[in-house]
């Protein structure tokens, strides 16, 4: 039977309740600073805690309840008569319940405070309490989330008390929490070192999405706690909820569109371009980009960075889409957008921010630096140089390869990508794939270097004028000197960009 509960929230949300309906079962409440202060004004019946401890907060509230008497009344374990004689002989009495939610680090580290500012809402009397009842989750029923307040309630007037299953649970999310709590202040105050001993993630769960790749497999997506990154940071303005598929596809067009400083488009299916183009203005880029491959683009997400007119969105609404990301929309485009109901537009202002890429495999996991640098050099290696439109083309056209699954291949002309090779086994095949989309010349770009010359002479088939390529193969010279038979200009950069 509850006792002695020990509240202690800085959401102070249903607290008021929680605690009225505890102290009408004669339960007694004690608490501390700002708490106590709540309580006591709302007319609670309530103890502070240095009343308990006979000892006063010290240093601005850093130490309160990191006391013997709390930590005994929590630990002591009801079943073991030693423990029970020696809290009673130190004149210690049991705490049932521990009420507890943290100093808002989640919150404090995405605003721009001092350092000094963001250590103070670092918590350390509240994770030692939790953890403490958490241990103890058989004697101590233990409260971090407002979620549960409601459950616990009805329990307790249903059957007095609280089941063990749910004890467990409780103490289980507060180690969850705890986990993700300790992994961002691990990762503030290790962010200047890029791989440390042990990976601290801190994720929470966004939403539970209806399946993941496919119907049969279960999904969610869990955002940073910290709160950076473009995908973190969206507002649906239109249509269904997003799905497992959908957040990926989103994440590679958004980052293809960003890649360029002129205005962008990217059409892409099945995580990978199947569409991109630069330009002047919205509708051109989508223009060019849909031209690239009308088929594919059917039913995939269209990304743009800039914002999205009338006569865009009517282009856009002449075939299915799933997604439309965009910064903004005027509001008679997005009128438009909207009579499609199941069209998801998407609103973002923020460019992706992501500094590190994740990847699982059965048992651990990879963790890479992004691959944001686009060449090492840009040296010329055969007779002829690529004029000043080749070169913003071969430049144009190896941004979009970084986004393209290797092998990649990547045709392009007049700031816009004709041909997209991507996902092959043989680098040949990709350069195949892509030429013969693209039918009428223009450069080609590939994310890694070429091992023999036939891609050259394929290219050549097909009017290439200009190829950009990392370099470093020990057959370089065959595909120069078949460049050299053909006029062809080619340019490596000495960075390869393999996407798997």
């Amino acid at each position: 039977m509850l006792k002695r509960a020990l509240i202690s929230v800085f959401d102070k949300e249903g607290i008021l309740d929680l605690a009225k309906f505890l102290v009408n079962r004669g339960v007694e409440v004690i608490s501390t600073g700002g708490t106590y202060r709540h309580l006591k004004e709302n007319n609670i019946p309530v103890t502070e805690v240095n009343e308990v401890t006979g000892f006063d907060e010290i240093l601005d509230g850093r130490v309160k309840t990191l006391h013997p008497i709390i930590h005994g009344g929590i630990l002591a374990i009801r079943e073991n008569p030693k423990h029970m004689e020696t809290i009673q002989n130190k004149g210690i009495e049991p705490i049932d319940m521990v009420v507890v939610n943290l100093y808002p680090f989640f919150e404090k580290v995405k605003e721009d405070l001092e350092f000094e500012e963001k250590v103070e809402f670092i918590d350390i009397g509240g994770p030692t309490m939790i953890r403490a009842a958490s241990k103890n989750f058989k004697d101590v029923i233990v409260l971090t989330d407002t979620k549960d307040y409601k459950n616990v309630m009805e329990q307790i007037e249903t059957n007095g008390d609280v089941d063990y299953n749910t004890r467990k649970r409780l103490a289980g999310k507060v180690f969850n929490l705890m986990s993700a709590y300790d992994a961002a202040i691990s990762n503030f105050l290790l962010e200047d070192e890029e791989y440390p001993e042990y990976l601290s993630l801190s994720y929470k769960k966004s939403m539970d999405l209806r399946y993941g790749e496919n119907s049969h497999q279960s999904a969610a997506y869990y955002t940073a706690t910290n709160g950076t990154g473009a995908i973190n940071n969206f507002e649906i303005l239109n249509g269904k909820q997003l799905s497992y598929n959908n957040i990926k596809d989103m994440d590679i067009a958004w980052k293809t569109v960003w890649e360029f400083d002129e205005i962008a488009c990217c059409g892409l299916k099945h995580n990978t371009p199947c569409g991109v183009a630069i330009g002047d203005n919205v509708y051109d880029v989508y223009e060019k980009a849909y031209s690239c491959d009308p088929v594919s683009i059917f039913g995939g997400i269209v990304a743009v960075n800039s914002k999205v007119d009338k006569k865009t969105a009517e282009k856009m609404a002449e075939i299915f889409l799933e997604i439309v990301i965009a910064p903004d929309y005027d509001e008679d485009a997005l009128e438009v957008l909207k009579q499609k109901k199941n069209l998801r537009v998407i609103k973002c202002n923020i460019k992706p921010e992501d500094k590190f890429n994740l990847a699982k495999v059965d048992g651990g996991i990879l963790v890479q630096s992004e691959d944001t640098l686009f060449a090492e050099k840009m040296e010329v290696v055969t007779e002829k140089k690529p004029s000043k439109e080749e070169l913003r083309d071969l430049e144009f056209a190896m941004k979009v390869c970084k986004y393209v699954k290797s092998n990649a291949i990547v045709v392009a002309k007049d700031g816009m990508a004709t041909g997209i090779g991507g996902g092959q086994v043989n680098r040949i095949w990709a350069a195949t794939e892509a030429l013969e989309r693209a039918k009428n010349g223009g450069v080609l770009a590939s994310d890694a270097f070429f091992p023999f010359d036939d891609v050259v002479t394929e290219a050549a088939k097909w009017g290439i004028k200009a190829i950009i390529q990392p370099g470093g193969s020990v057959r370089d010279e065959d595909s120069i000197k078949a460049c050299n038979e053909n006029n062809i200009a080619m340019v490596f950069t000495g960075i390869r960009h393999f996407k798997h």
